[in-house]
């Protein structure tokens, strides 16, 4: 995985008061850069997605984001919904992308009976556009004053250009500054009700020690959140124990607990998953997700504890406002659309 975000900010919008948004934590009223989540009696139910009526109650931010790989002319427009209960957070997030692209690197078996990984052939390292998986990410400094100049420069401020990877590496710029990444993988964690929960330091990259330089996972189970699968002797060590091809009702990912050893009883032009998913436990499982394509719009609806208690993650207390960046990417690995500027998030009393 590349970095998740970059842009070149502008200004920060100033705080306009919006009216009928009134009684906000630290006195804040809405404003167009700004995120307010609704107190809400009961949780969501996130099965239903945007159905849910605890989302009537909650007034719709409207993002606008650019300079993405594969989306129309590299911009989609994101609705970003939020409410809160007495110790938890839910949030609906919405965007449009005319493909579900769901065939994250796949084997596929060759007209002379050999498989093949699937790949990009202009992927020159970590940069994979035509066969990958839809993704957002989010991102939080862990406290309001953590990451100096991210309210002034949005994501900017984490993101260092010509470095190695298309769009840079992540990393802070000194010890002790640390930024909470929210990152749906379509492929990986989506389908198996995650958003996979890691966190941003001051690492600097280096080729062999430190390949993703500061972007690192929250505690949680090893081998991480998926395992690639292998060619043994030409062919695809696992498949999924339903024997169906991905591409005629099969899946492109395996459940782990449902591979069973490859029996290749597929025809040339077959495609089987590239990756078994693992399940997430620990810090890394804090933040809970359905996640669904339909009709040219991803929807996602989340949840997680206002306070984790983990010191790899954003505490909420309502009577605080929190800046946040928004990062979509439709089929790509990095290259990813953003707004120019950070967001702000505000609980509504």
């Amino acid at each position: 995985m590349g970095p998740m975000l970059r842009g070149t900010s502008a200004a920060v919008v100033a705080m306009l008061a919006l009216a009928g948004c009134q009684g906000l934590g630290m006195g804040q009223g809405g404003a167009p850069d700004t995120l307010v989540a609704a107190k809400v009696a009961a949780a969501p139910d996130l099965n239903r997605l945007a159905a849910d009526a605890a989302w009537a109650n909650a007034r719709p931010l409207t993002v606008k984001l650019s300079g993405g790989r594969n989306l129309v002319d590299g911009e989609t427009t994101g609705t970003l919904k939020a409410v809160y209960t007495a110790d938890m957070l839910y949030m609906l997030v919405q965007y449009k992308d005319p493909t579900n692209s769901i065939r994250r690197a796949p084997f596929q078996k060759q007209a002379d009976g050999s498989w093949k990984q699937l790949g990009d052939p202009n992927d020159k390292g970590g940069d994979n556009n035509l066969v990958y998986e839809d993704k957002w990410a989010m991102i939080w400094p862990i406290d309001e004053s953590s990451i100096k100049g991210f309210e002034q420069q949005g994501c900017a401020v984490y993101c260092h250009e010509g470095e190695t990877k298309p769009f840079g590496n992540k990393y802070t710029r000194k010890e002790g500054e640390i930024g909470d990444m929210w990152h749906m993988k379509g492929m990986r964690t989506g389908v198996v009700g995650y958003v996979d929960d890691q966190y941003v330091d001051h690492t600097r990259y280096d080729k062999d020690k430190s390949p993703n330089a500061g972007r690192k996972s929250d505690p949680g189970p090893q081998g991480g959140e998926y395992t690639a699968i292998k060619l043994v002797n030409g062919k695809p060590a696992f498949m999924s124990r339903d024997g169906k091809a991905a591409n005629a009702g099969g899946a492109y990912y395996v459940r782990r607990g449902e591979e069973v050893p490859f029996v290749d009883n597929f025809k040339p032009g077959d495609e089987v998953a590239g990756h078994i998913n693992n399940p997430q436990t620990g810090d890394r499982a804090d933040i809970k997700a359905v996640n669904k394509w339909e009709n040219g719009v991803v929807t996602t609806v989340i949840s997680r504890k206002l306070q984790t208690g983990s010191r790899y993650d954003v505490q909420f207390d309502p009577a605080k406002r929190y800046p946040f960046g928004f990062a979509v990417f439709d089929n790509a690995q990095v290259r990813h659309a953003t707004p120019d500027d950070a967001l702000f998030m505000v609980f509504a009393k």
